[in-house]
């Protein structure tokens, strides 16, 4: 009888503490079209709260439409669903505790009616490739994106976003790592990502993302992998490309700057001259490429008022030209020794130039008096060279293969910056310089086996850099800061 009673205590007690454990929620759905009831596949899905618009969780939905978000605690939410092509559509959820499952059913997306309703494409490749463990994009044959910049391109794929920033972003997270032709390289970061708006789009070929990178890849990268690649002639004989692409960009004043500061850019031009040639005989491809791009950009112009307490009103500007020159040249070879081996090896030269002119006034309340106005100048030059040298060997089965690189980038970034403080009493004056040297050598070597259920990877990896860095402040007449 005593133990029958014990049993009976603990079960009490053991229910008492399951029902106490807050309850996870499961959301899930299916995205389909509004017209044909399709399933949507790789639709972008945020869920955000609804208090303050903090991301929550991203996702993307399967090749069957659906999609899950796990883990969720209750309370209300706002599912965003976003697809190229279709309008944005916003949906209010409530999460609550009576069910650990929650179903949203099919919700349907809303063709954009600005688009074009048809597009003939002949004679091409295929813009977009689906594969097991990757997708591909096509950018050498797409004209709307002439002239442009990779992170251009970039916003325009389905499953990429953009932060303020401008980092790429896959599945709601910016822990994405950018290779150049399956190489990391200074000229998209080591751990991060830089200089994505500064490649020119008319030397890339196309855009591989991997959304389930395997473990060689770095932890930087677990969010996904994005591979740029080059272009690269494949017909016999002597092949070649000259383009040019210009434009302009706006062509009037939004607003007019506030008085007595330095005129705002206008027309904003671009122009992006551009080479390829390839030369391929037997067993021996030869390719070189050189591009410039040229911006003359309006890159910040906000404005902003101040109300104070005693009724002043203090209203300011902060404008800044932007004049960008990139010039990027790329050259190498690859020599096909059999069908099983094959050797390459290029290297890759970039040179960043970027200026900056800002002004920042600011006013009092009816414009008739300059409080102060912030200049400055930032003049930086990045320069990148890489040198690289590959092997790959194809055994007799399909996929299984050995590759082995050698890489060696130089990157330097000589950054300069002029400040000018203009009070009523006086001028202040201010330069701060950078100089940075980055040296880094790769040594990577990688095994693939194909299995009947998956494939198996390992390999090493040896990586040395170093990056001595020289900061140098020098305070001027009138400095404000104390050094």
């Amino acid at each position: 009888m005593t133990l029958r009673w014990l049993v009976c205590i603990l079960s009490l007690f053991f229910l008492h503490l399951a029902q106490a454990q807050p309850a996870k929620v499961t959301l899930s759905g299916s995205v389909r079209d509004a017209s044909s009831k399709a399933a949507l596949s790789f639709v972008n899905v945020t869920l955000k709260l609804a208090k303050d618009s903090s991301l929550v969780a991203g996702t993307i939905s399967g090749e069957d439409g659906r999609f899950t978000v796990p883990d969720l605690s209750s309370g209300s939410y706002v599912l965003v669903l976003t697809y190229i092509a279709y309008q944005p559509k916003m949906q209010p959820v409530l999460v609550g505790q009576l069910t650990n499952y929650l179903d949203l059913g099919n919700i349907e997306l809303s063709r954009d009616s600005k688009l074009l309703d048809e597009v003939i494409v002949s004679g091409k490749q295929d813009a977009v490739s689906n594969r097991m463990d990757k997708k591909s994009f096509s950018v050498a044959d797409n004209i709307g994106q002439a002239g442009g910049s990779v992170l251009q391109v970039m916003k325009n794929l389905p499953g990429i976003t953009t932060d303020q920033d401008g980092r790429v972003q896959l599945r709601g997270s910016n822990k994405v790592m950018v290779l150049i032709d399956g190489v990391q390289t200074a000229l998209t970061g080591y751990g991060g990502q830089t200089s994505l708006d500064n490649i020119p789009s008319s030397a890339i070929e196309r855009i591989e993302i991997i959304n389930n990178p395997s473990s060689k890849y770095d932890a930087n990268g677990n969010a996904g992998i994005i591979n740029i690649i080059y272009k690269k002639e494949k017909k016999e004989g002597l092949n070649g490309k000259i383009g040019l692409t210009a434009g302009l960009g706006a062509l009037g004043i939004k607003r007019e700057n506030y008085p007595t500061i330095r005129p705002q850019y206008q027309a904003t031009p671009k122009i992006n001259p551009s080479i390829s040639l390839n030369y391929r005989k037997n067993k021996v491809n030869f390719f070189m490429q050189g591009d410039h791009l040229f911006t003359r950009t309006l890159n910040k112009n906000e404005f902003a008022n101040r109300f104070y307490d005693n009724g002043d009103t203090v209203k300011q500007q902060t404008k800044r030209n932007r004049t960008t020159n990139i010039v990027t040249g790329r050259m190498g070879a690859d020599w096909f020794l059999n069908k099983k081996n094959t050797f390459t090896i290029s290297a890759l030269f970039s040179s960043e130039k970027i200026l900056d002119r800002g002004d920042q006034p600011f006013f009092n309340g009816d414009l008739s008096k300059r409080q102060r106005l912030w200049q400055f100048l930032e003049d930086e030059l990045k320069t990148t060279v890489t040198a690289m040298a590959g092997w790959q060997h194809k055994f007799a089965q399909p996929g299984r293969m050995i590759n082995a690189g050698l890489n060696y980038t130089f990157h330097r970034e000589d950054e300069k910056y002029f400040f000018t403080n203009i009070l009523p009493t006086y001028t202040g004056l201010d330069s701060f310089k950078l100089l940075s040297d980055e040296h880094v050598a790769d040594l990577n070597i990688d095994y693939v086996q194909p299995l009947k259920t998956g494939r198996f990877e390992t390999g090493l990896k040896l990586r040395i850099r170093e990056i001595p860095t020289n900061m140098q402040f020098k305070p001027g007449l009138n400095s404000p800061l104390d050094v």
